[in-house]
């Protein structure tokens, strides 16, 4: 049964940056309905400045604060402050000095990466945010047997939270002004988590 470590969590890391990377202007033109056009530019960045600072991490612990902080100093407005302070409070759940982590230490750790977003944002599922497919993700993470487990379930629940958005109106952002015209598009930022926990899954299943 495998634990979470630093050369999984690189990979992962690795995988969705490439998955967003590539999706960057379906995100952005998915942006384009009800926001300002640019998210698919703005979580490339964040998620590439955290790959890229989580080369750098000796340890889980260190490795996910450094590349919070990278995304968040990127400067992408919201994106890069919602998804710094996931990968920062994500963290905070991890003891100092742990090279591995089992299923419930990281849904443990992903629960505290969750409280550290919603201190930052009043969005909830039902909004047509991110937190459509965050919030599922965490929650579905609890109680798993083994790590694979848990993100397969993480990424369902975020790809099933992503599609609801479809039909709700959005209460944050620039798309709150659209009103019932916000209706019958998928958010943007739920759409690239859900990718984000896609590829999470997929590598870490990987032998």
């Amino acid at each position: 049964m495998q634990k979470l470590n630093l050369e999984k969590l690189r990979k992962m890391f690795a995988a969705a940056a490439a998955d967003i990377t590539a999706a960057e202007k379906e995100l952005s033109a998915l942006d384009a309905v009800c926001g300002d056009g640019d998210h698919g530019t703005a979580i490339k960045g964040a998620i590439c400045a955290a790959n890229e600072a989580l080369a750098g991490g000796g340890d889980l612990k260190g490795a996910l604060f450094d590349a919070g902080f990278a995304s968040m100093s990127h400067s992408n407005g919201s994106t890069s402050t919602l998804f710094g302070s996931l990968l920062m409070g994500i963290s905070d759940g991890i003891d100092a000095g742990a090279e591995e982590l089992d299923a419930d230490q990281v849904a443990k750790a992903f629960a505290k990466g969750l409280e550290s977003v919603e201190a930052n944002t009043g969005a909830r599922v039902g909004d047509k945010t991110l937190m459509d497919a965050l919030i599922p993700a965490v929650e579905a993470m609890k109680g798993k047997a083994d790590v694979a487990e848990l993100f397969n379930a993480a990424a369902a629940a975020a790809a099933a939270g992503a599609e609801s958005t479809v039909g709700l109106k959005a209460k944050y952002g620039r798309a709150r002004n659209l009103g019932d015209k916000s209706v019958g598009s998928k958010d943007a930022g739920a759409t690239s988590d859900a990718m984000i926990f896609a590829a999470f899954a997929r590598e870490f299943s990987k032998q």
